[in-house]
């Protein structure tokens, strides 16, 4: 059930630090506003599989969804660009994104990248194609336990990666 009053008490307390996650991330004031949206979109559509795993707090929850987010993002960027490349289109010099954005897709393609192979594997299925962690326990062989710890160790490595200002 939806109770719009209470989302709104969650919204308020983790608006802000949501965009700051986004902006340390894209350096785009404009994305990270979509991408801080977005977030809250899905939580709100996303509320009835809420388990509070973390005494009370939403904000392990809320942050798993704007990993998803981003990294939805960046893959849906990834396929634009190729997609335009392919037809031989050129951006419009009035709408090309700012650098650093193109920084910050290729900090994250390298840190992928840069995964150890199991753990690639996790994130790009379970993260990059939004299956679930059944389906990407499945894809790679294991149970949803172990799929959940890679997937886990990944997202580490990449913010690791990314706040230490991109991969080796």
């Amino acid at each position: 059930m939806h109770d719009p009053d209470a989302f709104r008490v969650l919204y308020d307390r983790y608006a802000e630090r949501m965009f700051r996650y986004f902006i340390r991330r894209t350096g785009n004031h404009d994305a990270s506003l979509d991408l801080t949206a977005e977030t809250f979109a899905r939580a709100w559509f996303g509320v009835a599989a809420f388990r509070d795993l973390a005494g009370g707090s939403a904000g392990p929850w809320l942050f798993g969804i704007a990993r998803n987010v981003l990294f939805a993002s960046v893959a849906a960027g990834r396929l634009e660009s190729e997609a335009r490349t392919k037809l031989g289109l050129l951006m419009d010099r009035n709408t090309e994104e700012p650098e650093t954005d193109a920084r910050w897709l290729t900090d994250v393609d390298q840190a992928v990248a840069a995964l150890p192979s199991q753990q690639r594997e996790a994130i790009e299925l379970r993260v990059m194609a939004d299956l679930s962690y059944e389906e990407t326990a499945a894809a790679l062989g294991c149970s949803p336990t172990a799929a959940r710890i890679r997937v886990s160790r990944a997202l580490s490595a990449l913010r690791s990666a990314i706040e230490g200002g991109g991969a080796q």
